[in-house]
């Protein structure tokens, strides 16, 4: 049975709203230095990948800006090749790519009522 969709939003604005929280004031060195916090903020990443995957194709694309593809393989990483993921990513996508992903989500949580 498909989750409900304002669930799985509410699921990923609550893993960016824990993010950003958590983060705030803080800096990738200090992200580097924390091992308890990269593992919360890749845990919170995972989350986010594999909620986005119960977006429906006709909802994502309404957000066409948004890689999803991207999105959803990003907890395949970090669950399998956790190894070799740079820290410098994973700084990049909390820079770059969870606020205008937050945005998207908004919009689509107002879309959909």
């Amino acid at each position: 049975m498909a989750r409900d969709i304002e669930l799985i939003f509410d699921d990923i604005l609550d893993m960016i709203r824990m993010l950003e929280s958590s983060l705030a004031g803080k800096t990738s060195a200090d992200l580097d230095s924390d091992i308890i916090l990269k593992f919360a903020v890749q845990r919170a990443i995972e989350i986010i990948s594999e909620a986005s995957k119960h977006i429906p194709a006709e909802l994502a694309a309404a957000a066409p800006e948004i890689p999803w593809k991207s999105i959803r393989g990003m907890g395949n990483i970090l669950r399998h090749e956790y190894h070799r993921i740079a820290d410098e990513v994973i700084w990049d996508v909390i820079q770059h790519d969870l606020p205008p992903l937050k945005l998207a989500i908004l919009a689509l949580k107002e879309r959909d009522r």
